[in-house]
């Protein structure tokens, strides 16, 4: 695989991925792959993870449905970082978000406040 020629693995055998809304350029979150992952993802065209916490291959949304279908693929001028852009369904997050990030600082006021409306109950799902 010519892509995997052009990265850099860190010593634990995992790189950093940006996933990024095909739709509106929105990061929906940050992940780790390692070569299997994402054998696994240009294989099937869905987003699959190395999860740190789980020690394990995951596919994205495995649990909730909510599958990311990957359209385009970048690495950066090292090749130790790749954003992947996606066809979202439904949210990203765990949390009920679109994103991961739907939190925002407000410099102004010192405060940490929700940028994004839920989309979903996780309750419902997990």
């Amino acid at each position: 695989m010519q892509l995997q020629n052009n990265l850099k693995f860190n010593d634990k055998g995992l790189i950093p991925v940006v996933i990024v809304d095909i739709v509106d350029n929105q990061v929906l979150t940050l992940c780790y792959m390692n070569l299997d992952a994402l054998e696994k993802t240009i294989e099937t065209g869905k987003i699959h993870v190395f999860r740190r916490s789980k020690n394990r291959l995951m596919l994205k949304g495995e649990t909730s449905g909510h599958m990311q279908f990957v359209k385009e693929i970048y690495f950066d001028c090292e090749g130790n970082s790749l954003v992947i852009k996606v066809e979202q369904k439904v949210a990203a997050c765990h949390e009920g978000y679109k994103s991961c990030y739907f939190r925002k600082y407000n410099q102004k006021t010192d405060k940490v406040e929700i940028a994004e409306k839920k989309i979903f109950d996780p309750k419902s799902v997990y």
